[in-house]
């Protein structure tokens, strides 16, 4: 079968690289010019780390770990005011088997996986037109394309979702994240340092190698906040006015993301679908159900999400989506509610581990 995946992020790439496995001719296409650098350090935990050891990329993951060494918390002076070494906030127990690393990491060890695979990068879908038979797709370049299936891969605001499902509402979780790379001016060493003042707050890590660290700025809000999702220059003025009375390091962040060319900002919100399929078109990962960065788990979902989607196209395709939904909808209810669990303070290790484990592959 021919498939095209929207999105080149985590999940596309590997649905892709899955699909051609099962002998299937994959194309993904990415409205950006080329594979998005940056982005917060993430997690491979439970299920999905058994889905990386079957993809033949989990060794390359472990190689990349962030090996964050604990973390501590100052006030607004730049004081101490608390220290661990057990656990850190972005990835839970320092003790336990779950590989940490940053998005751009995984992202490339993913894309360099999926041989056989064709990328339009610079590209993006403006047309789907779907019967029994096929979906004929219209890109924004003008070319066009027949396809058997069509997979929305691509993130929280996705186009693929707009055009087969229309205009559906987000749930907003009422905090909104910049993210973006900066100079290591603070010294880190395999560590986290975080800070909140009023509704603002930032994490900092470094990242391997310690010449650079990842910056979380952001702050909270009870009323949704609106904002343009491809405007960057607005969200840039909308996060220095939202942290500007922060002190500490607040200032000298701000001036970094000003200078930031990897930078990326969103509301931590969730998506809630009745069915993630029409006809030929299918949605995955942050696209079909987005858990939120507050979940810690929307790469797992990704990985776990393309792997039972591959593995029931490649079977009977009759009815492939309606099975794939059937097998997913309770893993990802689970890891849904994590982000909501002990909101500010984030989900119990119990909880983490029964919702990152919960399906059979």
């Amino acid at each position: 079968m021919r498939v095209l995946v929207s999105g080149a992020g985590i999940g596309g790439p590997a649905l892709a690289h899955l699909l051609h496995g099962h002998g299937h001719e994959a194309t993904v296409v990415e409205r950006a010019a080329a594979p998005r650098a940056g982005g917060q350090a993430v997690d491979i935990r439970g299920a999905a780390l058994e889905v990386a050891r079957r993809m033949g990329i989990l060794e390359q993951a472990r190689a990349h770990k962030t090996d964050m060494q604990g973390m501590s918390m100052v006030d607004g002076d730049g004081q101490e005011i608390m220290r661990t070494t057990e656990s850190t906030i972005s990835g839970g127990r320092i003790d336990n088997d779950d590989i940490e690393l940053m998005r751009d990491d995984l992202t490339r060890i993913v894309m360099e996986a999926t041989t056989g695979v064709d990328y339009l990068f610079g590209d993006s879908i403006a047309a789907i037109d779907q019967d029994e038979h096929g979906v004929r797709v219209r890109f924004d370049s003008g070319r066009t394309g027949d396809y058997d299936y069509v997979i929305g891969a691509d993130g929280l605001h996705s186009n693929t979702r707009r055009l087969v499902f229309g205009e559906q509402p987000l749930e907003h979780l009422g905090m909104y994240v910049a993210i973006y790379t900066a100079d290591n001016f603070l010294g880190l060493d395999r560590w986290q340092m975080w800070y909140r003042e009023g509704d603002a707050g930032c994490g900092l890590y470094s990242v391997p190698g310690n010449a650079q660290m990842r910056v979380n700025l952001g702050f909270g809000s009870e009323t949704r906040v609106e904002y343009d999702h491809r405007d960057l220059a607005a969200q840039r003025r909308l996060v220095a006015e939202r942290c500007a009375g922060m002190r500490w390091e607040g200032p000298r962040l701000i001036k970094a993301m000003w200078e930031a060319d990897d930078f990326y900002f969103d509301a931590a919100a969730q998506v809630h679908l009745d069915t993630w399929s029409r006809g030929r078109v299918a949605l995955l990962g942050d696209a079909g159900y987005c858990a939120s960065l507050l979940s810690g788990q929307g790469t797992s979902l990704a990985l776990v999400g393309a792997y039972v989607l591959a593995e029931e196209l490649a079977g009977q395709e009759e009815g492939a989506f309606e099975r794939y939904e059937r097998r997913m909808r309770p893993f990802v209810a689970l890891n849904q509610a994590l982000a909501k669990e002990n909101p500010g303070q984030g989900a119990s290790e119990e909880s983490i581990a029964r919702a990152a484990n919960a399906i059979t592959l």
